[in-house]
């Protein structure tokens, strides 16, 4: 059962590189290291997994849309579905008629490009991870340097688990996996598919039998699931009628106290270059 129910920022420069990279797919403390896990709710403090340990998410990443929480679902969609709405950032897995365990994500360009039906077909833990020429060809200064692939581990884009989803028994490249960057969580990104916190697709790992069922929504079916939404300076997603929440964020972008997200992007994508050749160079002398 689920838990509830019972970068860039880094100092290391392969970390941050890879955080960027974030494929179809930072470190998990980040933006510091000072706050205290009595802050951090059960089902996201750290936790050991098998000779690994999941770090803890920083609280200040939990915001009310990120943090699993058990919603009123009134879907179409059958109880063991799992519903992703990445226009939302938002996962639903559908438990029992009226009810769902939702989920923030951070969504990737090419998530934004699938919509439909599909079906798990695969799972992996710790999977490694490998750059689409889609990627390498898009962004070659970033992708280029790690063509060669990352093995698993929590500095590999897709984190903790990933599940594959498959269409008329092919595989459609679009996955639903963890992340080494739990800021990035709520927001878009450059690139890559669905990811949850680590704490969450472990669990949902376990939950999901090989045959699951995923829909994934259109726009259209997410605004007349979940309504208009506007996104913050900050880089998350408040709905369109939360005009307190909007007009604080701007006051606060005005003042100077959040920062232009297109200016952050750039240069953390200029930093994300420089440490994925930093971390071809390290992959190279380990071969």
């Amino acid at each position: 059962m689920w838990l509830s129910i019972s970068g860039l920022r880094h100092a290391a420069l392969a970390l941050g590189a890879v955080a960027v990279l974030a494929g179809c797919a930072g470190d998990p403390n980040s933006p510091t290291s000072t706050y205290s896990s009595a802050n951090v709710p059960p089902e996201y403090q750290a936790r050991p997994d098998g000779d690994r340990l999941v770090p803890a998410v920083n609280p200040a990443y939990l915001t009310a849309r990120n943090r699993r929480q058990w919603v009123a679902y009134d879907g179409p969609e059958a109880p063991g579905t799992i519903v992703v709405d990445p226009y939302a950032r938002l996962l639903y897995h559908v438990v029992e008629p009226g009810k769902a365990m939702r989920f923030g994500i951070a969504v990737g360009k090419e998530g934004r490009g699938f919509k439909g039906e599909a079906v798990v077909r695969r799972k992996e833990e710790y999977p490694s991870w490998t750059p689409t020429k889609n990627m390498i060809r898009t962004d070659p200064d970033l992708y280029g340097p790690l063509a060669g692939g990352l093995p698993g581990g929590l500095d590999n884009p897709l984190g903790a688990r990933a599940l594959y989803l498959y269409r008329g028994g092919k595989d459609t490249y679009y996955r639903i996996h963890g992340t080494m960057d739990p800021s990035s969580i709520g927001k878009a990104t450059s690139a890559g598919c669905i990811r949850l916190f680590n704490q969450d697709v472990i669990d949902m790992y376990d939950e999901m039998d090989l045959g699951t069922r995923v829909k994934v929504r259109s726009r259209e079916e997410s605004l007349a699931m979940e309504g208009p939404v506007v996104e913050l300076h900050t880089g998350y997603l408040v709905s369109a009628s939360d005009t307190a929440a909007i007009e604080a964020d701007q006051a606060a972008y005005e003042a100077g106290i959040v920062p232009d997200l297109g200016t952050v992007e750039a240069q953390e994508h200029a930093a994300a270059v420089a440490s994925a050749e930093a971390r071809e160079a390290e992959l190279r002398g380990l071969n």
